[in-house]
């Protein structure tokens, strides 16, 4: 019988969140949420907590706090807000796991207060491991307790290695949809809009993973958190299109033998495995069905065009606090281009000119990495501003 887990649910109201309260809601002899936390959004975060009842809602947005502390009112709820408080929601005793599920930079503070903590970790929070993998995975040794990935391509690498510690690995293939524009050359993606990049085949994810899919960045960022996850050398990672997304990622051993993880492309998946691991619990998603896909294909990454996946192994090579540069330059123009400012192949010129100018520091604190994503976004928003 597995015991129950208490969880710590960082970033709700997202994609990823949504769906991790489908897998508690399927199994909750096993999990119980008491911590809701997000940034936003407060009417889903009202409807989570009325019918979750947590200990504690967090709300990184402190003018949401009125209206959640009157719709909460009677409840015996405990209501915190601002980053600061959310993040020390991860750190109460009556917490055994913490699902990273905010997005982007923002999500490293509540990763690191639950590390100083003890406590295990679900991770789909990339940027913390792009930005800080090498504090974050010495600290999680250190204190041993897990970090389990729940990307897709990560959690398909983490199931592929289980049963093979003492057997080497020659090298990890990340898969990838190509996104919205795959086959499209730099001529059809000079009008690009907002509204044709949230345009995903396979995925259904947030408007900043969704462009970053578009972008091939999301597959360039997949690769960084692969090299620490898996403690590989970037020569040891490649990634492959796959356009059906039902391979979710391969590894590759010392013999040549190869192994895949393969479902329907529906993240409850790998949240429920990084929930539950050990253990494999029940569940009434759809089943995969090989008639329905006779044909799976790969082809390689268009990197000419895609110009963010290279960056990202460069930001990887050069080390330090590059990735740090990368992500949070990535960060402001991808936000630039959702409301219209920045044109979809100006994003990577934003990102190669901050990790040319942004000062790098070969061995970052984590001070010195806070520093290095605040020195980032200010420049990267004055190139977009001029």
């Amino acid at each position: 019988m597995m015991m129950i887990k208490r969880l710590a649910l960082m970033g709700s109201t997202g994609s990823i969140g949504q769906q991790s309260l489908e897998v508690v809601r399927q199994h909750p002899d096993n999990f119980v949420v008491n911590v809701l936390a997000a940034n936003n959004c407060s009417n889903i975060l009202i409807s989570q907590a009325k019918e979750f009842r947590p200990k504690v809602v967090a709300i990184a947005n402190e003018a949401h706090y009125p209206q959640l502390k009157a719709a909460l009112d009677g409840l015996g709820i405990e209501l915190v807000a601002g980053d600061k408080a959310l993040a020390e929601t991860c750190s109460l005793p009556e917490i055994d796991m913490v699902v990273a599920a905010i997005v982007g930079f923002a999500g490293l503070r509540p990763v690191v207060e639950a590390l100083n903590s003890g406590k295990h970790i679900a991770l789909a929070n990339k940027e913390t491991l792009v930005v800080a993998g090498e504090w974050v995975m010495n600290k999680a040794k250190k204190i041993n307790v897990d970090i389990l990935p729940i990307d897709s391509e990560h959690s398909a690498i983490f199931q592929c290695l289980e049963g093979e510690k003492l057997n080497p690995v020659e090298k990890i293939i990340l898969t990838g949809s190509g996104g919205p524009f795959r086959g499209m050359n730099a001529e059809k993606l000079k009008n690009i809009s907002p509204t044709d990049a949230l345009r995903h085949p396979n995925w259904s994810m947030g408007p900043k993973i969704t462009v970053d899919s578009a972008s091939l960045m999301n597959k360039g960022l997949e690769v960084i958190e692969a090299k620490y996850l898996f403690n590989l050398d970037p020569s040891q990672i490649e990634v492959i299109i796959h356009p059906q997304s039902i391979i979710h990622s391969l590894v590759q051993f010392a013999d040549g033998s190869i192994k895949a993880q393969m479902g329907l492309p529906d993240m409850r998946l790998p949240i429920q495995y990084a929930l539950s691991y050990p253990q494999r619990l029940p569940s009434s998603f759809p089943r995969f069905d090989f008639m329905r896909y006779p044909s799976l294909t790969f082809e390689k990454p268009d990197t000419l065009t895609f110009r963010s996946l290279n960056l990202a192994y460069q930001a990887l090579r050069k080390g330090g606090n590059m990735a740090c540069i990368l992500n949070a330059a990535n960060e402001i123009a991808v936000h630039a281009f959702l409301n219209h400012y920045l044109p979809f192949l100006h994003i990577p010129r934003i990102i190669e000119q901050c990790m040319e100018k942004i000062p790098f520091l070969s061995a970052p604190s984590l001070s010195d990495l806070y520093e290095t994503d605040r020195l980032t976004r200010e420049f990267a928003t004055s190139l977009i501003q001029t």
